[in-house]
């Protein structure tokens, strides 16, 4: 028996994978998906792909664009996707074979890698011209917090132009948290065990728990939406074998300890907040995410005494506090931060310990998203 265990055993491998430096995500997905029929698994991020996975003909391949790919003609890479347990009885990670040929195992249920991430004062503007750019499925993005914070979170404004079917798939994320807010117009989508396709309109919100599967199927003409997740960047899983609707319905099971949220503006209840100012309609998230989240869309009060309420200024001590505004012209004061009045469009991220007040001479409606859900009580 040899007892070197990295030249005598081998992991009960699922997959192996070859990761292919490419210039040109796009073209090398023409060439493999087009010309030479494989098929798509994944591809991230949403907003701008630089990296996918496609297989057929009993290959695996990863095609990686990014700034961290190898440079195109240097040797290759093999990623052997499998449990953990099994590479560890080999006593490493990676192996080099012949040629400079680079064997690496992953663990492909292995935790989610969460940056430290930062704090930051962050205002994008509607108005920023080049704001816009080309996703996945024909999607257009536009990224409101330009540096992701450290890389923890992505915030997108998305929208689709032309309304009819949507060009997506059974899909899923490796995250851990997204939401999805209806801005304009509406869009049909599924849910894994959520029964059948619905409709999401405007000021309608869902939560995308850890690993459940959907697929989005048809929007309107200009339908827009704002899309909250962390880490920023993710892995858009393809599921080839799933079909939706699921024929089980199951509204509270669980995935990765998060339960799914329709929330439906319509049959929405709105509630003072502690600013006298502003009242609020929760989305439920905050419950389903066991306090990880919030998810709020604040309202000036109709009341218009209390519009002359003096600002009173509150601070924060959350990882994260974001804004977009719906409606309307509010203003931003802080000392800390100066005075900004934002338009309808624009976002803006709050950091830890700084102080601000939120104020608005008319009508007015922000989406507002924190983390944890402690952050929002105010």
């Amino acid at each position: 028996m040899n007892d070197n265990p990295t030249q005598s055993v081998a992991p009960d491998m699922s997959v192996a994978q070859v990761v292919v430096p490419c210039s040109d995500l796009d073209a090398s997905l023409a060439f493999f998906v087009d010309r030479l029929g494989f098929r798509l698994d994944m591809i991230m991020p949403a907003d701008a792909p630089r990296v996918a996975e496609v297989s057929g003909h009993g290959l695996s391949l990863r095609l990686d664009a990014s700034d961290d790919a190898p440079i195109p003609g240097t040797p290759i890479s093999l990623r052997l996707l499998c449990e953990s347990a099994r590479w560890q009885r080999l006593g490493t990670h990676a192996l080099h074979g012949p040629d400079g040929v680079r064997v690496e195992w992953i663990d492909r249920d292995a935790p989610i890698a969460l940056p430290d991430g930062t704090q930051a004062f962050v205002i994008s503007r509607a108005a920023e011209v080049g704001a816009w750019s080309d996703g996945r499925a024909g999607m257009h993005y536009r990224d409101l917090i330009p540096d992701r914070l450290g890389g923890r979170f992505i915030a997108s404004h998305i929208r689709i132009p032309d309304g009819g079917p949507v060009p997506d798939y059974v899909h899923h994320h490796r995250i851990r948290f997204q939401m999805i807010y209806c801005k304009a117009g509406w869009v049909r989508v599924v849910y894994e065990d959520q029964g059948p396709p619905f409709v999401m309109h405007a000021g309608d919100c869902v939560l995308q728990p850890p690993g459940i599967r959907h697929r989005v199927l048809e929007a309107s003409d200009g339908h827009e939406v704002i899309e909250i997740g962390c880490p920023a960047v993710h892995e858009t899983l393809r599921d080839h074998a799933m079909e939706l609707p699921t024929a089980q319905v199951r509204p509270g099971r669980l995935f990765g300890s998060q339960r799914f949220v329709r929330h439906v503006a319509a049959n929405a209840d709105w509630k003072s907040a502690h600013d006298a100012r502003w009242k609020f309609r929760d989305t439920g998230i905050a419950d389903a995410t066991n306090g990880l989240v919030s998810v709020r869309v604040l309202r000036t009060m109709d009341d218009s005494s209390a519009q002359r309420t003096k600002p009173n200024p509150t601070t924060h001590n959350g990882e994260f506090l974001f804004l977009f505004v719906l409606d309307g012209v509010p203003r931003l004061t802080s000392r800390a931060l100066g005075t900004h009045d934002l338009n309808p469009g624009d976002a803006c991220v709050i950091p830890a310990g700084a102080d601000y007040a939120l104020a608005a001479n008319a009508a007015c409606q922000i989406l507002e998203i924190a983390l944890p859900a402690a952050a929002a009580e105010r």
